[in-house]
């Protein structure tokens, strides 16, 4: 395998390479990704590849460590049935992710030294590989009523699965429906 800079916007052509980002560089590991035609011939499927800067250093799985003290973890799922927006399935994870949960101790001050105003989220979405160019972050975010968030990570995840049924109607271009994955991590 030959390796090159890779800068922002540039296109993987490999279908066995994976990225990585770390906390001061990005790095490519090999990883086997296989799409198969109709015929079950392979093609190989280009990967958009965007170089971030980061200034927190990050444990395993994504948790930040030295930018925000953990209290808990939300969780949800999202799906969008029809009309094929991953945006939209985004958003009602994030709405499942926080909908059952109450946050008194940043607005009572329960928790000593820490105000409201220092809430802080870290969102990690499970998107399946080939949507993430689709997907509308600032409108993610608007879910959020309040707390600052110090990071958004997609990572492949979630479904794409069929809804079972093609409604026009609704916006459908074919049956998939689109499922996707969020923990939300929330600290100060």
């Amino acid at each position: 395998m030959s390796l090159s800079l890779i800068t922002p916007g540039s296109i993987l052509t490999s279908p066995d390479l994976r990225l990585r980002q770390s906390p001061s560089y990005l790095s490519i590991s090999s990883s086997l990704s296989l799409s198969f035609n109709s015929h079950r011939e392979i093609i190989p499927r280009p990967i958009k590849a965007t170089a971030m800067e980061t200034t927190a250093e990050t444990i395993p799985r994504g948790v930040p460590n030295n930018t925000m003290k953990l209290l808990f973890v939300e969780m949800g799922v999202g799906y969008d049935q029809h009309g094929q927006d991953v945006t939209s399935a985004a958003m009602k994870a994030c709405k499942n992710a926080i909908s059952s949960n109450s946050i008194p101790a940043f607005r009572r001050g329960s928790i000593p030294g820490v105000s409201f105003g220092e809430m802080k989220l870290q969102i990690k979405l499970g998107v399946p590989r080939s949507l993430h160019q689709q997907l509308d972050l600032d409108k993610v975010k608007s879910i959020f009523p309040y707390g600052e968030i110090v990071n958004v990570e997609v990572v492949d995840g979630g479904l794409i699965c069929s809804s079972g049924v093609l409604v026009e109607e609704m916006g459908d271009k074919n049956e998939d429906c689109y499922i996707v994955n969020v923990a939300v991590y929330v600290g100060y």
